[in-house]
């Protein structure tokens, strides 16, 4: 009975990671959908090797650094309990991959290939963990000085603070350094518009990731016997309120209406499994709302080209998402109870301010040393004009 156990939590968390991971195709198209038609290669190579990266510098010592765990015993220990650690590697390097997938929409169409990918590598196996740990592992003391302050440690349940936070303010921080693009905006304030190349690419992104997110919060559970249809439901509630306050604020625009339950979705991951389905569906109304304003200032008033919007998506609604777990996980709001308001500020803002130094310290460095984005030629003929060169060579053309 135990071994069956085992066999189906290995099986559980490995369709969940198979989820997470067709969702990084859904971060291509939609960063594809959203650049103009001459960055379109590059989105899509940048995203799969971006992973790539991820997984060798999560291997190595990410994993590691959050867990204090290494895979360099023989393949027999690490095939025990049906391989269950290293499917759960699997899982985890997913979420730490999503880290670069979502900076990678903020810098678009300005930043250099190869810095960026020294930057993955930075992120994914320093930054990131740091973090993890000290949230999903209990390192360095500081869930139990919560839980001893508070009543209660820092909970997050499925990476809205984790992941989707982190993210969001390292990709503030890439963007702010990078600059925006030549011609985005004028000496006088004026905007140039550069409006998305494919809207059904941006669709189909969106929706990639929609249907994915159900493996990343339900799966988050990570054994079969933890699954909550809980979970499940509240995430439905979050991205149907997120793409309905969407539609309404952001009239009728097709950006923001599949940009809405994203920002649902990225908000309800801490409290997924706590909520009751109607503060899920606040919770992800909110989040939509939040996402709408919040890329229009950043755009037009505060002149900050942030191409995906991934600071509004991903930093601030996974910050509204960790506080929120803390209001409306609470019994008196319907919902479980064994959180803690102060535990959930303080370790949102934990999170908000280890990504912005992070941030700063990793694409600081690369710019100082190496430079982080095109020339302006460069910037000018596309992003991808290297990848064009090598694939479009009289050799090689017939062959693609």
């Amino acid at each position: 009975m135990e071994e069956l156990k085992v066999s189906s939590d290995a099986l559980f968390i490995l369709l969940g990671a198979i989820m997470v991971l067709a969702m990084h195709a859904g971060f291509a198209f939609l960063e594809l959908g959203t650049v103009r038609k001459k960055n379109q290669v590059n989105a899509l190579v940048k995203i799969l090797s971006d992973f790539s990266v991820s997984t060798i510098a999560y291997f190595f010592i990410g994993y590691g650094i959050a867990y204090g765990m290494h895979f360099f015993d023989g393949a027999e220990t690490l095939a025990q309990k049906n391989g269950y650690d290293l499917v759960k590697f699997f899982f985890l390097l997913t979420f730490a991959a999503a880290i670069p997938a979502i900076v990678s929409g903020g810098i678009a169409e300005r930043a250099k290939f190869n810095p960026q990918l020294a930057a993955t590598f930075l992120l994914v196996g320093f930054v990131y963990p740091f973090f993890e740990g000290i949230a999903w592992n209990g390192a360095y003391g500081v869930q139990d000085w919560l839980a001893a302050s508070f009543g209660a440690g820092f909970h997050d349940f499925a990476g809205s603070v984790v992941v989707h936070a982190v993210g969001g303010w390292i990709g503030l921080a890439a963007v702010l350094l990078l600059g925006a693009r030549h011609g985005r905006y004028t000496k006088e304030g004026r905007i140039s518009a550069h409006p998305p190349s494919s809207i059904p690419f941006l669709a189909l992104g969106a929706w990639i990731l929609t249907v994915g997110w159900f493996g990343f919060n339900v799966m988050s559970a990570q054994t079969i016997t933890g699954i909550s249809g809980l979970v499940a439901v509240n995430s439905l509630m979050a991205m149907v309120g997120g793409t309905l306050t969407a539609l309404w604020m952001g009239k009728n625009d097709p950006g923001f209406v599949h940009n809405g339950p994203l920002a649902g979705l990225v908000a309800v991951c801490a409290g997924s499994d706590l909520m009751h389905p109607i503060g899920a569906l606040v919770v992800g109304g909110v989040a939509g709302a939040l996402f709408v304003v919040m890329f229009t200032l950043t755009q037009n008033r505060w002149k900050i080209d942030d191409v995906l919007g991934v600071w509004p998506l991903h930093g601030l609604c996974g910050a509204w998402g960790g506080i929120a777990a803390g209001i409306f996980g609470l019994q008196a709001l319907g919902g479980r109870g064994g959180v803690s308001f102060m535990s959930q500020l303080v370790g949102t803002l934990m999170g908000v301010g280890i990504a912005l130094i992070g941030g700063f310290i990793v694409y600081g460095v690369i710019k100082k040393i190496v430079g982080l984005r095109l020339d302006q030629e460069e910037e000018f003929n596309g992003a991808d004009l290297s990848i064009h060169k090598i694939s479009a060579t009289p050799e090689r053309e017939s062959g693609w």
